[in-house]
Protein backbone atom coordinates (compact mmCIF):
# COMPACT_ATOMS: atom_id res chain seq x y z
CA UNK A 1 0.00 0.00 0.00
CA UNK A 2 2.94 2.33 0.48
CA UNK A 3 3.18 2.74 -3.31
CA UNK A 4 -0.01 4.86 -3.14
CA UNK A 5 0.61 6.48 0.25
CA UNK A 6 -0.19 10.01 -0.94
CA UNK A 7 -3.77 9.27 -2.03
CA UNK A 8 -4.49 6.87 0.83
CA UNK A 9 -3.36 9.50 3.31
CA UNK A 10 -5.76 12.00 1.79
CA UNK A 11 -8.63 9.55 2.00
CA UNK A 12 -7.74 8.70 5.61
CA UNK A 13 -7.62 12.38 6.57
CA UNK A 14 -11.04 12.82 4.98
CA UNK A 15 -12.30 9.69 6.79
CA UNK A 16 -13.34 8.16 3.45
CA UNK A 17 -13.73 4.36 3.52
CA UNK A 18 -12.01 2.55 0.66
CA UNK A 19 -11.34 -0.96 -0.57
CA UNK A 20 -7.68 -1.91 -0.61
CA UNK A 21 -6.41 -4.66 -2.91
CA UNK A 22 -2.90 -5.80 -1.99
CA UNK A 23 -0.65 -8.28 -3.79
CA UNK A 24 0.20 -10.76 -1.03
CA UNK A 25 1.84 -13.59 -2.96
CA UNK A 26 3.64 -13.86 -6.30
CA UNK A 27 4.65 -16.98 -8.19
CA UNK A 28 6.58 -16.92 -11.45
CA UNK A 29 6.81 -13.86 -13.66
CA UNK A 30 4.23 -11.53 -12.13
CA UNK A 31 4.74 -7.85 -12.99
CA UNK A 32 4.36 -6.35 -9.50
CA UNK A 33 5.96 -7.42 -6.20
CA UNK A 34 4.08 -8.27 -2.98
CA UNK A 35 2.85 -5.17 -1.20
CA UNK A 36 1.82 -3.36 -4.38
CA UNK A 37 -1.71 -2.09 -4.00
CA UNK A 38 -4.73 -0.71 -5.78
CA UNK A 39 -7.43 1.17 -3.85
CA UNK A 40 -10.99 2.15 -4.76
CA UNK A 41 -13.06 4.79 -2.95
CA UNK A 42 -16.83 4.71 -2.59
CA UNK A 43 -17.02 7.39 -5.29
CA UNK A 44 -15.49 4.93 -7.76
CA UNK A 45 -12.15 6.74 -7.84
CA UNK A 46 -9.25 4.32 -8.18
CA UNK A 47 -5.54 4.72 -7.55
CA UNK A 48 -2.61 2.36 -8.01
CA UNK A 49 -2.01 -0.75 -10.07
CA UNK A 50 -1.27 -4.36 -9.18
CA UNK A 51 -0.58 -5.99 -12.53
CA UNK A 52 0.26 -3.37 -15.12
CA UNK A 53 -3.24 -3.71 -16.57
CA UNK A 54 -3.75 -7.48 -16.90
CA UNK A 55 -6.28 -7.96 -14.11
CA UNK A 56 -7.13 -4.42 -13.04
CA UNK A 57 -10.75 -4.63 -14.21
CA UNK A 58 -11.49 -7.77 -12.23
CA UNK A 59 -9.82 -6.43 -9.10
CA UNK A 60 -11.67 -3.11 -9.43
CA UNK A 61 -15.00 -4.97 -9.52
CA UNK A 62 -13.97 -7.02 -6.49
CA UNK A 63 -13.12 -3.81 -4.63
CA UNK A 64 -16.52 -2.35 -5.46
CA UNK A 65 -18.21 -5.51 -4.19
CA UNK A 66 -16.36 -5.34 -0.87
CA UNK A 67 -17.17 -1.64 -0.54
CA UNK A 68 -20.86 -2.16 -1.16
CA UNK A 69 -21.29 -5.29 0.96
CA UNK A 70 -18.88 -4.53 3.80
CA UNK A 71 -17.93 -8.21 3.75
CA UNK A 72 -14.76 -9.54 5.41
CA UNK A 73 -11.47 -9.53 3.46
CA UNK A 74 -11.53 -11.61 0.28
CA UNK A 75 -8.66 -13.45 -1.42
CA UNK A 76 -8.48 -13.86 -5.18
CA UNK A 77 -5.90 -15.61 -7.35
CA UNK A 78 -5.03 -14.68 -10.91
CA UNK A 79 -2.97 -16.64 -13.42
CA UNK A 80 -2.71 -17.27 -17.14
CA UNK A 81 -5.14 -19.69 -18.77
CA UNK A 82 -4.44 -21.06 -22.24
CA UNK A 83 -8.11 -22.00 -22.55
CA UNK A 84 -9.36 -18.51 -21.87
CA UNK A 85 -6.54 -16.07 -22.57
CA UNK A 86 -8.87 -13.08 -22.87
CA UNK A 87 -10.28 -13.61 -19.37
CA UNK A 88 -8.83 -11.87 -16.32
CA UNK A 89 -5.36 -13.31 -16.04
CA UNK A 90 -1.66 -12.60 -16.26
CA UNK A 91 -0.42 -12.78 -19.82
CA UNK A 92 3.15 -12.89 -18.46
CA UNK A 93 2.48 -16.44 -17.30
CA UNK A 94 2.87 -15.85 -13.57
CA UNK A 95 0.40 -16.06 -10.71
CA UNK A 96 -0.49 -13.61 -8.00
CA UNK A 97 -2.75 -13.66 -4.98
CA UNK A 98 -4.61 -10.54 -3.96
CA UNK A 99 -6.22 -9.64 -0.64
CA UNK A 100 -9.11 -7.18 -0.89
CA UNK A 101 -10.36 -5.59 2.31
CA UNK A 102 -12.54 -2.72 3.43
CA UNK A 103 -10.58 -0.01 5.24
CA UNK A 104 -12.39 2.40 7.54
CA UNK A 105 -9.83 5.02 8.59
CA UNK A 106 -11.62 5.68 11.87
CA UNK A 107 -11.03 2.06 12.87
CA UNK A 108 -7.32 2.08 11.98
CA UNK A 109 -5.87 5.42 13.13
CA UNK A 110 -2.36 3.98 13.15
CA UNK A 111 -2.57 3.60 9.37
CA UNK A 112 -3.08 7.36 8.95
CA UNK A 113 -0.04 8.02 11.14
CA UNK A 114 2.07 5.54 9.16
CA UNK A 115 1.09 7.10 5.83
CA UNK A 116 1.87 10.56 7.16
CA UNK A 117 5.36 9.43 8.15
CA UNK A 118 5.91 7.90 4.71
CA UNK A 119 5.04 11.21 3.05
CA UNK A 120 7.38 13.00 5.47
CA UNK A 121 10.23 10.71 4.38
CA UNK A 122 10.54 9.03 7.78
CA UNK A 123 11.25 5.32 8.28
CA UNK A 124 8.14 3.23 8.92
CA UNK A 125 6.99 -0.35 8.43
CA UNK A 126 3.42 -1.60 8.09
CA UNK A 127 2.74 -5.26 8.95
CA UNK A 128 -0.51 -6.59 7.49
CA UNK A 129 -2.01 -9.97 8.44
CA UNK A 130 -2.62 -11.82 5.17
CA UNK A 131 -3.23 -15.35 6.40
CA UNK A 132 -4.58 -16.94 9.57
CA UNK A 133 -7.88 -16.99 11.47
CA UNK A 134 -10.55 -14.89 9.76
CA UNK A 135 -10.85 -12.38 12.60
CA UNK A 136 -7.18 -11.37 12.15
CA UNK A 137 -7.05 -11.02 8.36
CA UNK A 138 -6.39 -7.43 7.30
CA UNK A 139 -5.25 -6.17 10.70
CA UNK A 140 -2.23 -3.91 10.57
CA UNK A 141 0.54 -2.86 12.90
CA UNK A 142 2.84 0.08 12.19
CA UNK A 143 6.41 0.29 13.49
CA UNK A 144 8.04 3.72 13.62
CA UNK A 145 11.46 5.31 14.08
CA UNK A 146 13.59 2.23 13.65
CA UNK A 147 11.43 0.20 16.05
CA UNK A 148 11.32 2.60 19.00
CA UNK A 149 7.53 2.74 18.84
CA UNK A 150 4.64 0.86 17.30
CA UNK A 151 0.91 1.22 16.97
CA UNK A 152 -1.91 -1.22 16.27
CA UNK A 153 -2.50 -4.64 17.80
CA UNK A 154 -2.53 -8.25 16.68
CA UNK A 155 -3.49 -9.65 20.08
CA UNK A 156 -1.84 -9.24 23.45
CA UNK A 157 0.79 -6.64 24.29
CA UNK A 158 3.42 -9.35 24.61
CA UNK A 159 2.61 -10.65 21.14
CA UNK A 160 2.65 -7.14 19.69
CA UNK A 161 6.09 -6.45 21.13
CA UNK A 162 7.43 -9.72 19.73
CA UNK A 163 6.08 -8.91 16.27
CA UNK A 164 7.38 -5.32 16.46
CA UNK A 165 10.87 -6.66 17.20
CA UNK A 166 10.84 -8.82 14.06
CA UNK A 167 9.36 -6.05 11.94
CA UNK A 168 12.01 -3.67 13.27
CA UNK A 169 14.74 -5.97 11.93
CA UNK A 170 13.25 -5.68 8.43
CA UNK A 171 12.90 -1.92 8.81
CA UNK A 172 16.55 -1.47 9.80
CA UNK A 173 17.57 -3.50 6.75
CA UNK A 174 15.20 -1.55 4.49
CA UNK A 175 13.59 -4.81 3.34
CA UNK A 176 10.00 -5.87 2.88
CA UNK A 177 8.95 -9.49 3.33
CA UNK A 178 6.71 -12.05 5.00
CA UNK A 179 6.76 -13.08 8.66
CA UNK A 180 5.31 -16.24 10.13
CA UNK A 181 4.34 -16.02 13.80
CA UNK A 182 2.54 -18.28 16.23
CA UNK A 183 1.48 -21.85 15.70
CA UNK A 184 3.04 -23.04 18.95
CA UNK A 185 2.24 -23.03 22.65
CA UNK A 186 4.97 -20.56 23.61
CA UNK A 187 3.78 -17.60 21.51
CA UNK A 188 0.24 -18.14 20.27
CA UNK A 189 -1.80 -21.08 19.10
CA UNK A 190 -3.03 -19.40 15.92
CA UNK A 191 -0.49 -19.14 13.13
CA UNK A 192 -0.43 -15.76 11.38
CA UNK A 193 1.31 -14.70 8.19
CA UNK A 194 2.18 -11.01 7.96
CA UNK A 195 3.20 -9.07 4.90
CA UNK A 196 5.64 -6.37 6.01
CA UNK A 197 6.10 -3.29 3.84
CA UNK A 198 8.89 -0.90 4.75
CA UNK A 199 9.61 2.70 3.85
CA UNK A 200 13.08 3.98 4.59
CA UNK A 201 15.04 7.06 3.69
CA UNK A 202 16.25 7.00 0.06
CA UNK A 203 19.56 5.24 -0.61
CA UNK A 204 22.49 7.50 -1.36
CA UNK A 205 24.39 7.86 -4.60
CA UNK A 206 27.71 9.64 -4.10
CA UNK A 207 29.20 10.90 -7.36
CA UNK A 208 32.77 12.16 -7.18
CA UNK A 209 33.95 14.31 -10.07
CA UNK A 210 32.04 17.31 -11.41
CA UNK A 211 32.17 16.24 -15.06
CA UNK A 212 29.58 15.93 -17.85
CA UNK A 213 29.14 12.24 -17.07
CA UNK A 214 28.26 13.21 -13.50
CA UNK A 215 25.49 15.51 -14.73
CA UNK A 216 23.84 12.68 -16.65
CA UNK A 217 24.41 10.17 -13.85
CA UNK A 218 22.91 12.48 -11.24
CA UNK A 219 19.75 12.73 -13.34
CA UNK A 220 19.55 8.95 -13.76
CA UNK A 221 20.22 8.38 -10.06
CA UNK A 222 17.52 10.84 -9.06
CA UNK A 223 15.09 9.06 -11.40
CA UNK A 224 15.85 5.76 -9.64
CA UNK A 225 15.05 7.25 -6.25
CA UNK A 226 18.55 7.89 -4.93
CA UNK A 227 19.49 10.89 -2.84
CA UNK A 228 22.26 12.15 -5.12
CA UNK A 229 25.36 14.05 -4.02
CA UNK A 230 27.98 15.41 -6.43
CA UNK A 231 31.32 16.21 -4.82
CA UNK A 232 34.44 17.82 -6.29
CA UNK A 233 37.27 19.83 -4.80
CA UNK A 234 37.09 22.39 -7.64
CA UNK A 235 34.53 25.05 -6.80
CA UNK A 236 34.42 26.40 -10.37
CA UNK A 237 32.96 23.08 -11.57
CA UNK A 238 30.95 21.91 -8.55
CA UNK A 239 27.94 24.21 -8.82
CA UNK A 240 24.19 23.69 -8.52
CA UNK A 241 23.74 25.30 -11.93
CA UNK A 242 25.76 22.50 -13.57
CA UNK A 243 24.02 19.74 -11.58
CA UNK A 244 20.38 20.72 -11.19
CA UNK A 245 19.27 17.13 -10.61
CA UNK A 246 21.60 16.54 -7.66
CA UNK A 247 20.17 16.88 -4.16
CA UNK A 248 23.52 18.15 -2.87
CA UNK A 249 26.54 19.67 -4.58
CA UNK A 250 29.59 19.71 -2.31
CA UNK A 251 32.93 21.47 -2.73
CA UNK A 252 35.46 19.39 -0.80
CA UNK A 253 38.23 16.88 -1.30
CA UNK A 254 36.42 13.62 -2.10
CA UNK A 255 38.10 11.43 0.52
CA UNK A 256 37.62 14.05 3.21
CA UNK A 257 33.94 14.40 2.41
CA UNK A 258 33.41 10.63 2.34
CA UNK A 259 35.15 10.22 5.71
CA UNK A 260 32.55 12.50 7.32
CA UNK A 261 29.52 11.14 5.45
CA UNK A 262 27.03 8.55 6.66
CA UNK A 263 26.80 5.51 4.37
CA UNK A 264 25.14 2.11 4.54
CA UNK A 265 24.75 -1.11 2.58
CA UNK A 266 22.50 0.62 0.03
CA UNK A 267 24.98 3.40 -0.82
CA UNK A 268 26.42 3.55 -4.34
CA UNK A 269 29.77 5.32 -4.79
CA UNK A 270 30.69 6.36 -8.34
CA UNK A 271 34.18 7.77 -8.91
CA UNK A 272 34.38 9.77 -12.14
CA UNK A 273 37.30 12.06 -11.32
CA UNK A 274 39.99 10.60 -13.66
CA UNK A 275 42.68 12.05 -11.40
CA UNK A 276 44.92 9.87 -9.22
CA UNK A 277 45.35 12.52 -6.55
CA UNK A 278 41.59 12.33 -5.99
CA UNK A 279 40.95 8.69 -6.96
CA UNK A 280 43.51 6.85 -4.85
CA UNK A 281 42.78 8.27 -1.37
CA UNK A 282 39.06 8.19 -2.14
CA UNK A 283 39.00 4.55 -3.28
CA UNK A 284 41.36 3.51 -0.49
CA UNK A 285 38.68 4.69 1.94
CA UNK A 286 35.59 3.69 -0.06
CA UNK A 287 36.64 0.06 -0.60
CA UNK A 288 36.86 -0.44 3.15
CA UNK A 289 33.38 0.89 3.89
CA UNK A 290 30.20 -1.24 4.22
CA UNK A 291 28.60 0.21 1.07
CA UNK A 292 26.70 -1.62 -1.64
CA UNK A 293 28.60 -0.52 -4.74
CA UNK A 294 31.92 1.13 -5.61
CA UNK A 295 32.70 1.88 -9.25
CA UNK A 296 35.39 3.95 -10.92
CA UNK A 297 35.55 5.35 -14.45
CA UNK A 298 38.57 4.92 -16.67
CA UNK A 299 40.15 2.84 -19.40
CA UNK A 300 41.49 -0.65 -18.77
CA UNK A 301 45.00 0.81 -18.70
CA UNK A 302 43.90 3.36 -16.10
CA UNK A 303 42.26 0.57 -14.13
CA UNK A 304 45.48 -1.49 -14.00
CA UNK A 305 47.52 1.54 -12.93
CA UNK A 306 44.89 2.35 -10.31
CA UNK A 307 45.02 -1.18 -8.89
CA UNK A 308 48.80 -0.97 -8.64
CA UNK A 309 48.60 2.35 -6.80
CA UNK A 310 45.94 1.04 -4.43
CA UNK A 311 48.03 -2.03 -3.60
CA UNK A 312 51.01 0.24 -2.90
CA UNK A 313 48.71 2.22 -0.60
CA UNK A 314 48.02 -0.97 1.36
CA UNK A 315 44.53 -1.87 0.10
CA UNK A 316 44.08 -5.66 0.50
CA UNK A 317 43.05 -7.82 -2.44
CA UNK A 318 39.68 -8.69 -0.90
CA UNK A 319 38.82 -4.98 -0.93
CA UNK A 320 40.13 -4.50 -4.45
CA UNK A 321 37.81 -7.30 -5.59
CA UNK A 322 34.85 -5.07 -4.69
CA UNK A 323 35.87 -2.40 -7.22
CA UNK A 324 33.72 -2.19 -10.36
CA UNK A 325 36.13 -0.80 -12.90
CA UNK A 326 35.85 0.14 -15.67
CA UNK A 327 32.50 1.25 -14.32
CA UNK A 328 29.22 0.16 -15.94
CA UNK A 329 27.92 -2.61 -18.17
CA UNK A 330 28.98 -3.15 -21.75
CA UNK A 331 26.17 -1.39 -23.59
CA UNK A 332 28.35 0.21 -26.23
CA UNK A 333 27.74 3.55 -24.53
CA UNK A 334 29.44 6.71 -25.84
CA UNK A 335 27.52 9.79 -24.70
CA UNK A 336 27.24 10.89 -21.05
CA UNK A 337 23.57 9.90 -21.10
CA UNK A 338 24.30 6.42 -22.45
CA UNK A 339 27.13 6.02 -19.96
CA UNK A 340 24.78 6.98 -17.12
CA UNK A 341 22.42 4.19 -18.19
CA UNK A 342 25.38 1.79 -18.34
CA UNK A 343 26.41 2.68 -14.78
CA UNK A 344 22.94 2.57 -13.27
CA UNK A 345 22.25 -0.72 -15.06
CA UNK A 346 25.28 -2.23 -13.36
CA UNK A 347 24.17 -0.86 -9.98
CA UNK A 348 20.70 -2.38 -10.42
CA UNK A 349 22.13 -5.74 -11.51
CA UNK A 350 24.60 -5.79 -8.62
CA UNK A 351 21.95 -4.79 -6.07
CA UNK A 352 19.47 -7.44 -7.24
CA UNK A 353 21.95 -10.24 -7.99
CA UNK A 354 21.19 -9.91 -11.69
CA UNK A 355 23.39 -11.39 -14.37
CA UNK A 356 23.49 -8.30 -16.57
CA UNK A 357 22.73 -10.57 -19.55
CA UNK A 358 19.82 -10.15 -21.99
CA UNK A 359 16.66 -11.74 -20.59
CA UNK A 360 16.43 -13.76 -23.80
CA UNK A 361 19.66 -15.52 -22.73
CA UNK A 362 18.66 -16.23 -19.12
CA UNK A 363 16.28 -19.09 -18.20
CA UNK A 364 13.79 -19.02 -15.35
CA UNK A 365 11.37 -16.36 -14.11
CA UNK A 366 11.90 -12.77 -15.24
CA UNK A 367 10.98 -11.43 -11.81
CA UNK A 368 12.36 -12.88 -8.65
CA UNK A 369 15.60 -14.37 -7.47
CA UNK A 370 16.88 -17.57 -9.09
CA UNK A 371 19.09 -19.53 -6.65
CA UNK A 372 22.68 -19.78 -7.84
CA UNK A 373 22.46 -23.58 -7.81
CA UNK A 374 19.74 -23.39 -10.46
CA UNK A 375 21.62 -21.05 -12.75
CA UNK A 376 23.41 -22.54 -15.76
CA UNK A 377 27.22 -22.21 -15.87
CA UNK A 378 28.49 -18.82 -16.98
CA UNK A 379 30.21 -20.45 -19.93
CA UNK A 380 26.90 -21.85 -21.13
CA UNK A 381 25.23 -18.44 -20.85
CA UNK A 382 28.02 -16.80 -22.79
CA UNK A 383 28.01 -19.40 -25.56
Amino acid sequence: MLNIADMLYRWCREARPFALATVIQVNGSAPMPPGTALAVAASGEAVGSISGGCVEGAVYELCQRVLESGEPPVRASFGYSDDDAVAAGLTCGGELEVLVQLVKPADQPQLTIALEKVLAGLPVAVAQVVDGPEQFIGRTMSVFAGGSAYDGTLGSRQEDQAVATQVCALLRAGRSGRLEIGGDSETRQERLTLLVQTHVTPPRMLIFGAVDFAAALSQAGRFLGYHVTVCDARSVFATHARFPHADDVVVDWPHRYLADTEVDARTAICVLTHDAKFDIPLLQLALGLPVGYVGAMGSRRTHLQRLESLREAGVPDENLARLRSPIGLDLGAHTPQETAISITAEIIAHTNNGTGLPLSRVPGPIHGYVPEAQMPPAAALAA
